[in-house]
């Protein structure tokens, strides 16, 4: 029984780990490829987070459909703060091929005004979009 539990708690573990970018794989990251269709790649998303204000993180990550998910921490992501002028966090960006789609920016409380439904609905649409 200790072992399943062990077992059980390393899976948990590295089903919720979280996938990190810095200015070093920047680039590479938000031009990914991985497609869900024959000629379509998904579409990156990536958070601008901060420690200081990890509890207003966007927790539901994990149920994101059709998309690929990265958080970005700001002190080691410079340089693509300042390129997409992020001042708040958490801020979302999704990117198509490398092309900044969508933004959803946390206002003066530092709270995501955007949810889990919202979020997705705009994925659905750059999905949508790019079929044509």
């Amino acid at each position: 029984m200790k072992y399943l539990n062990l077992i059980l708690l390393l899976l948990s573990f590295n089903l919720s780990a979280q996938d990190w970018i810095t200015d070093s794989n920047f680039d590479n990251k938000i031009n990914e490829k991985k497609a869900f269709g024959d000629d379509q790649n998904l579409p990156v998303i990536v958070e601008f987070w901060a420690e200081f204000n990890d509890d207003n993180k966007f927790e539901q990550w994990a149920n994101l459909k059709n998309a690929i998910y990265y958080r970005a921490d700001i002190t080691k992501c410079p340089l693509a703060k300042k390129k997409y002028r992020v001042r708040m966090v958490p801020t979302i960006i999704i990117f198509k091929e490398g092309v900044k789609e969508v933004i959803f920016k946390a206002g003066l409380d530092l709270m995501l005004p955007a949810d889990l439904k919202e979020i997705q609905e705009s994925i659905n649409e750059v999905n949508t979009a790019s079929q044509f």
